[in-house]
C-alpha cells in the first residue's frame, strides 16, 4: 500500500484539495516522535482565512482516518499522522522481501530512451581525477534510469579532434620514441605534450608547425592519420583499465571526429533559416530576445568548426538515431554558457525536442596543490587513485581479517567503492578538492562503512541459518530502532525517483548511509541470535530487508556489495 497516497485521498476532501495536491504537501517529519507523515497547513491559511494551528485542529476533527492510522495530532501548523506500527512493518518488509533486488524499481520509463553523454575523455590526454565526477555521476544516472525502466544509451563523446593532435605529432617527430610510447601509453604522450608547450614558449614557430600537422590529418595524409589512430588506440587501451575497474561499458564511442561529415548540413540549415550572421569574418548565431546571452560561434573566420558546431550536429544525430525522451550532458558547470547557447540555437532552428536536452552540471575537481593542468603535466591519474585505494584497503584487511577468502577481489571492490562513494557523497554541483586521506578514510559516512554494514547483515544471516520461508510476526519489529529502519526502507523507492528527477545520485548515497547507520544502532540495541524464535525470525527478516536495500542502493551508484570483509 502507498500510505502517502491513501492518506492524501483521505485528507483531500477535508482540506478542499485535489488528492494530488494533498500528496504533494505531505512531508516526512524530522523525528519519529512527530509522526510518520506531517501535513503542513500554512498554504491553506490564505484561502481558509484562518491561522495554520486552527486549520490543523479543524482538520483533525473533520478527516476520516484510514484504518492504518493509529493516531493523529495537531501540533502548531501541522497535522501529524502516526501509522499502526505492526501494519507498517508488515507492508514495507513484505514488499522488500517479496521484490528483492528489484525493490524500488518501476516501469516508469517503459518505451522511453535516455541518452547520457558522460566521461567523454580526450584522446592522448590522461584520464585523471578531474574526470572522476562526470564518469561516476553519469554511470550512476545510467543505472538509476535503467532501474526505472528506461532504455539507456551511454555515450562517450571522445575528444578526438583539434590542434592538440598536431602538437602531439610535432612532439612525437621531434622527441618521441615508438617503443617507449607503445609501452608507456598516455603517460609517455603526456611527457612529450608537456615538453611541446614548454618549447613553444621559446620557439613560437612550433605552433604554426602544429597547425600544419593537424591540417595534414584533416587532409588524410597517410602518415599523420596513422599516428592519430595510434594515439587513439593507446588511449582507449589505457582508459579501458579504469572502465573495467568501474564495470562501465559504453553503448557508443562516437566522438568529435565522427561528426566531421555531419556539420556542413547543420551550417547550411542555419544559413537557410536566416540564423547565421557574419561578424568580423566569423559566422555566429545571435540571440536578439536574450541580450545577456553571447552570440554562439559556429565557424571561425578561417572556416573552421568549433565545439558548438559539433554539439549541434551530435544532438540532431542522436535524436534521429535514438529518438530520445531526454539527452543528458554530464559536463562541468564551466560549460553552462556553451550548453545554453547550443540548446537555444536548436530551439531557434525549430526543433521542439530541444527542451529535452539537459546539462547535468557538476563542480570542478582540484588537488590540494592547485588546479589540474594537462599542459603543465600537473595531473593525478585516475588509475593511480584506484590502485592506491585498493592497496590501502588490502593493508587494512590483512591487519583486521587476514584469513579473508578472495581478499584481492574484496579489496578491489572496497577500494574502488570508497573512491566512487566519495565522489557521490555530496551534491554534484559542489567543487571538490581531491585529498588522498579524505577519499580513502574508511571511518564515518563512507562507502566502506556501508559495505561493511551489508557484510555484517550477510554474516548474521549466514550464522543464523536464515530461512526466507519462515513465518514472520511483524509485531516483534515495532520498537523505535526497528521502525526507524522501516521508515528508511519505505522511503527508498521515492528517493530513487527523486534522484532521477533531480539528476542527483547523492540522494541515494545519503539514503544508504542513513540505512546503514540506523541498522548499526538497531544491531547494538537488540539481540538477534538466542532470542525466542518469533523475535529472532522477525529481526532476521528486517536484517534481510536492510541487506537487500543497501545492496540495491550501492548497485545504483556503481558500487559492489561484498558479502564478507
Amino acid at each position: 500500500m502507498d500510505y502517502k497516497l491513501e492518506l492524501a485521498a483521505a485528507l483531500a476532501p477535508a482540506a478542499g484539495l485535489e488528492a494530488s495536491e494533498a500528496a504533494a504537501m505531505l512531508e516526512t517529519p524530522p523525528s519519529a516522535d512527530m509522526g510518520d507523515f506531517a501535513f503542513p497547513c500554512f498554504k491553506l491559511a490564505k484561502t481558509l482565512r484562518k491561522a495554520p494551528p486552527q486549520i490543523a485542529a479543524d482538520l483533525k476533527e473533520k478527516v476520516e482516518l484510514p484504518a492504518f492510522v493509529s493516531e493523529v495530532r495537531a501540533a502548531g501548523g501541522y497535522l501529524n499522522f502516526f501509522i499502526d506500527r505492526k501494519e507498517y512493518a508488515s507492508a514495507v518488509l513484505s514488499a522488500v522481501l517479496g521484490e528483492g533486488g528489484r525493490y524500488g524499481s518501476s516501469d516508469l520509463g517503459a518505451g522511453k530512451t535516455i541518452c547520457i553523454d558522460y566521461s567523454s575523455i580526450n584522446i592522448a590526454k590522461p584520464f585523471h581525477i578531474g574526470h572522476l565526477s562526470t564518469t561516476v555521476i553519469g554511470h550512476a544516472l545510467y543505472k538509476i534510469y535503467q532501474f526505472l525502466g528506461y532504455r539507456c544509451v551511454g555515450i562517450n563523446h571522445l575528444g578526438d579532434w583539434g590542434t592538440q593532435f598536431g602538437k602531439l605529432i610535432v612532439a612525437y617527430r621531434r622527441w618521441g620514441d615508438h617503443d617507449t610510447i607503445e609501452q608507456g601509453g598516455v603517460r609517455e604522450l603526456l611527457k612529450i605534450y608537456t615538453r611541446f608547450h614548454t618549447e613553444a614558449e621559446v620557439n613560437k614557430g612550433l605552433n604554426d608547425e602544429a597547425r600544419a600537422a593537424f591540417k595534414s590529418i584533416e587532409d588524410g595524409d597517410p602518415e599523420a592519420v596513422k599516428l592519430f589512430n595510434w594515439f587513439r588506440e593507446l588511449t582507449l587501451k589505457d582508459v579501458g583499465r579504469v572502465y573495467d575497474l568501474l564495470n562501465i561499458q559504453f553503448d557508443s564511442y562516437a566522438g568529435e571526429s565522427f561528426y566531421n561529415d555531419k556539420m556542413q548540413p547543420v551550417v547550411d540549415e542555419l544559413r537557410e533559416k536566416g540564423l547565421l550572421e557574419v561578424d568580423q569574418g566569423a559566422s555566429v548565431v545571435r540571440f536578439p530576445e536574450e541580450e545577456h546571452l553571447m552570440p554562439c560561434l559556429i565557424l571561425r573566420s578561417d572556416g573552421a568548426t568549433l565545439y558548438a558546431t559539433r554539439d549541434l550536429a551530435a544532438a540532431i544525430y542522436r535524436k534521429k538515431t535514438y529518438d530520445f525522451y531526454k539527452c543528458l550532458y554530464v559536463v562541468a558547470y564551466q560549460q553552462n554558457l556553451h550548453f545554453k547557447q547550443v540548446f537555444r540555437v536548436l530551439e531557434m532552428m525549430g526543433y521542439g525536442w530541444a527542451k529535452d536536452l539537459v546539462h547535468v552540471a557538476f563542480g570542478m575537481v582540484s588537488t590540494e596543490e592547485g588546479t589540474l593542468s594537462t599542459r603543465e603535466g600537473r595531473v593525478v591519474f585516475l588509475e593511480d587513485v584506484f590502485e592506491e585505494a585498493i592497496k590501502r584497503t588490502k593493508a587494512i584487511m590483512l591487519e583486521k581479517n587476514p584469513g579473508l577468502a578472495n581478499m584481492d577481489e574484496v579489496a578491489k571492490e572496497v577500494g574502488v567503492g570508497a573512491v566512487v562513494f566519495s565522489a557521490l557523497s555530496s551534491s554534484r554541483i559542489k567543487d571538490i578538492v581531491f585529498s588522498w586521506d579524505r577519499t580513502l578514510n574508511f571511518d564515518g559516512e563512507t562507502g566502506p562503512y556501508c559495505q561493511y554494514t551489508h557484510a555484517r547483515c550477510c554474516s548474521l544471516l549466514a550464522r543464523a541459518g536464515y530461512d526466507p520461508g519462515a513465518p514472520v510476526d511483524y509485531s516483534q519489529v515495532t520498537d523505535d530502532e526497528s521502525m526507524e529502519l522501516v521508515r528508511l526502507l519505505a522511503a527508498f523507492p521515492g528517493v530513487v525517483r527523486s534522484a532521477a528527477e533531480k539528476y542527483e545520485p547523492f540522494f541515494i548515497t545519503r539514503q544508504v548511509v542513513e540505512i546503514a547507520k540506523a541498522y548499526n544502532r538497531f544491531y547494538l540495541a537488540h539481540r538477534i541470535l538466542g532470542e525466542a524464535e518469533e523475535v529472532k525470525n522477525a529481526r532476521l527478516a528486517l536484517t534481510q530487508a536492510v541487506k537487500t536495500v543497501i545492496a540495491a542502493g550501492l548497485g545504483l551508484l556503481g558500487i559492489a556489495a561484498p558479502e564478507r570483509m
